[in-house]
C-alpha cells in the first residue's frame, strides 16, 4: 500500500514509519526543509518537502491510497499561541482537505489525550468523555481539541477519517526528546532531586505505532481510540527507572505551589528581560491533575498491544545511552 505520513522525523510517526516498512508498505513522508531527519537515516522512505498549510498539498499526496496525519507542533509556552493554531488546526484541516481532493481511501489523524482533557477527580476518562474546550490547560490541549474537531466534522461529511489519542509514549527514538523522554533523561543525568505529585498513561510508542495501523484496517470512521496502557503516578515511574538503572529515586514531592510560582516568574517577567524561559506555566498547572485513562476500547475494538511498560522504559533508557544523551 502506497502510505503518506507527515511527521514522519518525530517520536511516534518515526517508529510508525518503521512499522509500515516492516509491514510492507511504500512510505511518502512529509518533510519540512528545516526538520532534523536523522530518524529517517538509512530507510526506504521517498522524502518530500513541504508544509502542512501548503495549498498544493493534494499534489504530493497524489498516489498514496492513505495517509497518516501525525504531525503536530507541540509547546506549552503561552508566546507560542498563534503556532499552535496554524500547525495543528489549520494545519489539520489542510491535511483533510488535501487528502479529499488526492482522492485517499482513509485517512487515520492522530490526536492525543491532550484534546480529551481530564475526567472528573475519582473517574478515568475514555473515549466517551470530553472536556468543555475552556477547560482544557493551556493552548496546546486547546489546539488539538479543535484539530480534533476538524476531522470529526470531515468524517462527518462523508471523509473516511479514523482518530487516534496517544497517551504518554516511551521507548527508543525519541529525539527532541518529548515530555516523557525528558523525565527519563533528567532521571538519567541525576538532574531530579524531587518530584511532583501527578501522574499519567504511559504506552510503549511501538504499540503507539500498531495502534495506528490497526485502526487503518479495524477502526470505524468518525471514532476516537485512546492508545494507552498503564495509569502511573510519576514517583512509581521514577522508582521503575530506578530499579532498571540501580539510580536512586527521589525521594522528596514537591508542593505545587513552589514550581507554579517559579514558572510565573520565569515566563512572564525574566521572558520579558531576554532570559529564554525554562518552566513552562501551562506544564505546572498540567501536573497538578493526575491524568489518567481507559484504552480499553482500543484493546478490544483494534486489539492494540499493551507491552510492558518495564520494557518500554527499558528500552528508551537503551535508546538515550547508545545514543548519547546520557550515561549509565
Amino acid at each position: 500500500m502506497h502510505t503518506f505520513v507527515t511527521g514522519g522525523t518525530g517520536f511516534v510517526g518515526a517508529n510508525l514509519i518503521r512499522l509500515l516498512l516492516q509491514e510492507g508498505h511504500k512510505v511518502r513522508a512529509l518533510v519540512r526543509s528545516t526538520s532534523d531527519r536523522r530518524n529517517l537515516h538509512g530507510l526506504d522512505v521517498e522524502c518530500v518537502s513541504g508544509d502542512l498549510n501548503d495549498p498544493d498539498l493534494f499534489q504530493l499526496i497524489q498516489g498514496c491510497e492513505v495517509v497518516f496525519h501525525v504531525a503536530a507542533h507541540y509547546s506549552l509556552w503561552q508566546a507560542d499561541r498563534e503556532l499552535l493554531y496554524r500547525h495543528n488546526v489549520l494545519g489539520t484541516r489542510n491535511v483533510l482537505a488535501a487528502a479529499k481532493r488526492a482522492g485517499v481511501d482513509r485517512t487515520v489523524y492522530t490526536s492525543s489525550v491532550a484534546a480529551i482533557g481530564v475526567a472528573p477527580v475519582g473517574t478515568i476518562a475514555d473515549e466517551t468523555y470530553q472536556s468543555p474546550a475552556e477547560k482544557l490547560i493551556g493552548h496546546y490541549k486547546k489546539s488539538k481539541y479543535w484539530a480534533e474537531q476538524e476531522a470529526v466534522q470531515a468524517a462527518q461529511a462523508g471523509q473516511d477519517v479514523v482518530i487516534v489519542n496517544p497517551s504518554s509514549p516511551i521507548g527508543p527514538w525519541d529525539i527532541k526528546p518529548t515530555p516523557t523522554g525528558d523525565v527519563i533523561l533528567r532521571f538519567l543525568r541525576r538532574q531530579m532531586p524531587a518530584y511532583l505529585d501527578t501522574g499519567l498513561n504511559f504506552i510503549d510508542v511501538r504499540d503507539v505505532a500498531w495502534g495506528h495501523l490497526l485502526a487503518l484496517q479495524k477502526g470505524k470512521r468518525g471514532d476516537r481510540y485512546i492508545l494507552g496502557n498503564q495509569n502511573l503516578p510519576l514517583k512509581a515511574l521514577l522508582d521503575l527507572m530506578a530499579q532498571l538503572t540501580g539510580l536512586p529515586a527521589p525521594q522528596r514531592m514537591v508542593p505545587a505551589w513552589l514550581p507554579l510560582t517559579a514558572a510565573w516568574v520565569d515566563e512572564m517577567l525574566l521572558s520579558k528581560l531576554g532570559k529564554a524561559p525554562s518552566v513552562p506555566i501551562d506544564g505546572v498547572r498540567m501536573a497538578q491533575q493526575y491524568m489518567y485513562y481507559n484504552a480499553a476500547k482500543a484493546v478490544r475494538e483494534l486489539g492494540l498491544p499493551q507491552t510492558s511498560i518495564a520494557t518500554a522504559v527499558d528500552d528508551a533508557i537503551e535508546w538515550f545511552v547508545s545514543n548519547q544523551y546520557a550515561t549509565l
